[in-house]
């Protein structure tokens, strides 16, 4: 990637810092995620570290939790009514989903109405933390990390509830108004006015109340269950089979998958909260363009991911930032039917199989002979090519054989939590 360090990204570092700080104290915003970490704290070791916050996931009564998980599967909060937050965050694939598409995003309420990016699962969120800056010393960029969405847009789980809720894409609630009188007229009011008493009297404070509860429920210990054979692995409860190790020692290692660059794990402690499977930062990787989202009709139409940031916390406009998404959690992600910010991949073999060959073959990603297709041309050096297994030229031996690519497959579906009847 370019080395440069341009006056105003210094600034934007001190800036934002003073702000993960000013919300970290600021009470019930932003309350289940840790500060953002200090300017001296590596972002990757404070990735490590669980945030859980003390003030939600031990304090919300079970009574909350229960009305968070209702309004959650609650099919008469949309217009036209029939879509809930369950349908794009379904159980059976670890709270993601498609909601009965097949191109890879979610659809809405209404027909020919798409969401425009694939639904993250909504599993282990009570260790997302806010949205902050870092610059590693000697690094030539800052590096960003943390907070909800794709783009890391909102700290915020309270504020993040009435989003997808009143996107006209997707649930289309159209008004605070209309969302609060669907509750005050559907199966939970009552539970509603025994938790928030008269709060569906005002639009606002009905929100507000819906998001906390639905928070409660996102928050709740059955939403972070560690029950996967990974974490029997590393309890020493139970062994892998000779593939899964394999799979996780070509996961680990720099020079082939190098997986664990950004997945980040420690399959060394017996605490499943250090192997959370991401560093919550962001990168460009470049999936190919997913020609069947409708947007992309438009040939000038591009998801510039985190440089998109429109609150007014994040003004400055970070190019190198431009193309670069949050990177997920890698549990239980052989359950999920879409990968990648556009689900452009639907197989999880062809996700390891891109991130293999995409230096050496990349004719067989970028069908249309544009490489980094997805991407604008003023971006594109921007995307992630130093390290394993990017790091080959065209024509190379790839860093992964199928072998291996099999091996890596085989370990990832051992981060499967075990069903829940919880859930």
């Amino acid at each position: 990637m370019a080395a440069r360090s341009p006056w105003w990204i210094a600034a934007l570092v001190v800036s934002t810092v003073f702000v993960g700080w000013r919300l970290a104290g600021a009470g019930s915003y932003a309350p289940h995620v840790a500060p953002a970490a200090p300017p001296q704290e590596s972002g990757h070791a404070a990735a490590l570290t669980p945030a859980p916050s003390a003030s939600v996931v031990e304090t919300a009564s079970p009574e909350r939790i229960a009305l968070g998980k209702a309004l959650f599967f609650d099919e008469s909060l949309s217009e036209p009514r029939g879509t809930s937050c369950a349908s794009c965050h379904d159980p059976a694939h670890a709270f993601a989903g498609m909601h009965g598409s097949t191109i890879g995003v979610p659809l809405g309420s209404r027909p020919g109405h798409y969401a425009k990016r694939n639904a993250p699962s909504l599993l282990y969120l009570r260790y997302v933390r806010h949205f902050h800056l870092h610059w590693e010393e000697d690094a030539p960029l800052v590096d960003a990390y943390g907070g909800f969405f794709w783009d890391g847009r909102i700290d915020s789980l309270v504020d993040l509830v009435r989003q997808p809720l009143l996107n006209p894409d997707e649930m289309n609630g159209q008004s605070a108004a209309a969302v609060a009188s669907r509750i005050a007229t559907g199966p939970d009011a009552d539970a509603f006015r025994r938790e928030f008493g008269a709060a569906l009297d005002d639009p606002e404070t009905a929100m507000r109340a819906l998001g906390l509860a639905i928070e409660a429920f996102l928050l709740s210990p059955p939403m972070a269950p560690f029950s996967s054979r990974y974490d029997d692995y590393v309890r020493g409860r139970a062994p892998l089979t000779p593939l899964e190790m394999r799979g996780l020692r070509l996961f680990k290692d720099s020079a082939k998958g190098g997986c664990a660059a950004c997945h980040k794990m420690d399959d060394g402690s017996k605490s499943p909260e250090r192997s959370l499977f991401t560093d919550y930062a962001f990168d460009a990787v470049a999936p190919p363009r997913n020609r069947a989202v409708p947007a992309t009709r438009d040939p000038a139409y591009f998801d510039l991911g985190l440089c998109e940031r429109r609150d007014p916390e994040y003004k400055a406009q970070a190019e190198q930032f431009c193309g670069s998404f949050r990177t997920p959690s890698l549990r239980n992600v052989a359950v999920r039917a879409a990968f990648m910010h556009n689900g452009t991949f639907h197989d999880l073999r062809d996700v390891v199989s891109f991130y293999a060959t995409r230096s050496t073959h990349p004719k067989r990603w970028y069908r249309q002979g544009v490489v980094f297709d997805d991407v604008p041309a003023a971006y594109r050096e921007y995307v992630q090519v130093d390290k394993a297994p990017y790091n080959r030229q065209e024509g190379e031996t790839p860093a992964l054989d199928e072998g291996e690519i099999d091996a890596i497959v085989a370990f990832l579906g051992t981060l499967t939590d075990a069903p829940s009847p919880s859930r």
